[in-house]
């Protein structure tokens, strides 16, 4: 064998160490601005360390872990990597403080095909934001560069969040009651959830699903604000953090709040459910809160059903907030003073045997 048959790199093979070596120097400073001070060492070791929150009597660790789906193909065909790593924080983050946690650390999983710096950087720019708002530290992470797993220009996302809460303030269905009310907090629009359904209206209503198809569509921000924006801005627009106007909310009204519920996947229908007792059940009432005007649109292009819309889009309402009646108006308070758009869409009522847990009439 010749020398050059014989003398492979790892480069050669698909895997540029250098460039990883590079991403790594970049994230550095990203994530040393999210550092809190439980926080004991980060990037750059095997694992990193954290202690708990000074003061706290019986704590119990929260975690939740997600992605950010089939909107990565968005951001492939837009060419729009900064805003995903915000989508990838805020949906584990939101899932963990529905039971009333802090979220203390985040740890992220990026793998590629082929390491493109600058796109990973900024992805991980992103997630480094998406951490200083919910106030959380970007702990660590692995970075995973595969040659022919994914093809290149594409990569996939997992975070994983931890958080705390002390025992006695978790929030589970047992304080629900009936007679309760229920917030809805407006969400930023799709977060990170139904695009597949998404992308099919785009490419069926506008031939494809890329910048230049849909350029010149604009819409408003959210109803009623006369501010517009592309479509293609619109669709990219990341999940709503609600971390730290709820824990706002929990310090300052206590055991009033009974419960949360984080509108994801299986939308308005699907998710209030998971934080009720069999016996209750949420009746929404339809038209108390708007339908955010880029998800008018999908539905107008896609002729879907609102019974379906209900089921597969948050349609507007990014976390349900379960209130005892005697505080709604104070919680509505802060909650809106904390810069939320609240909106007041039902109450809980008592279940009939076999009835559906939601109901929106």
């Amino acid at each position: 064998m010749t020398e050059k048959q014989t003398g492979l790199t790892y480069r050669d093979a698909g895997v540029d160490i250098d460039a990883g070596d590079a991403l790594v120097d970049r994230i550095k400073p990203l994530a040393k601005r999210t550092m809190r001070p439980e926080v004991m060492a980060g990037i750059g070791g095997f694992g990193a360390l954290c202690g708990l929150p000074e003061g706290m009597k019986d704590p119990v660790l929260v975690s939740g872990t997600d992605g950010v789906g089939t909107k990565l193909m968005l951001a492939f065909a837009l060419n729009k990597h900064d805003t995903v790593g915000i989508d990838l924080v805020a949906m584990s983050v939101n899932d963990i403080l529905v039971q009333g946690a802090e979220p203390l650390f985040f740890l992220d999983y990026f793998a590629c095909g082929r390491l493109s710096v600058d796109a990973a950087a900024d992805v991980v720019g992103g997630i480094a934001k998406g951490c200083e708002l919910s106030g959380c530290a970007l702990i660590g992470g692995e970075t995973a560069e595969m040659p022919g797993m994914y093809p290149d220009g594409e990569y996939d996302l997992a975070g994983f969040a931890v958080g705390v809460v002390e025992r006695d303030q978790i929030l589970d269905a047992k304080r629900v009651a009936e007679g309760d009310v229920l917030l809805g907090l407006a969400s930023s629009g799709f977060h990170s959830n139904g695009y597949s359904l998404v992308r099919k209206v785009i490419e069926r209503e506008l031939g494809a699903v890329s910048a230049q198809a849909m350029q010149g569509i604009e819409l408003e921000t959210f109803a009623g604000s006369g501010q517009k924006a592309p479509l293609a801005e619109l669709v990219m627009t990341p999940t709503r953090l609600y971390v730290k106007s709820m824990l706002a909310a929990l310090k300052a009204h206590g055991t009033d709040i009974a419960a949360m519920a984080h509108i994801t996947g299986g939308g308005l229908v699907g998710n209030i459910p998971r934080v009720l007792p069999d016996h209750l059940m949420a009746s929404l009432q339809a038209g108390s809160w708007p339908l955010p005007p880029v998800m008018q649109w999908v539905q107008k292009a896609g002729g879907i059903q609102t019974d379906e819309m209900h089921r597969v889009f948050n349609c507007g309402i990014g976390m349900v907030v379960v209130i005892k009646p005697q505080a709604a108006e104070q919680v509505a308070a802060t909650l809106t003073a904390a810069g939320e758009r609240v909106y007041r869409i039902g109450q809980i009522q008592a279940r009939a045997k076999d009835a559906e847990q939601t109901v929106i009439s």
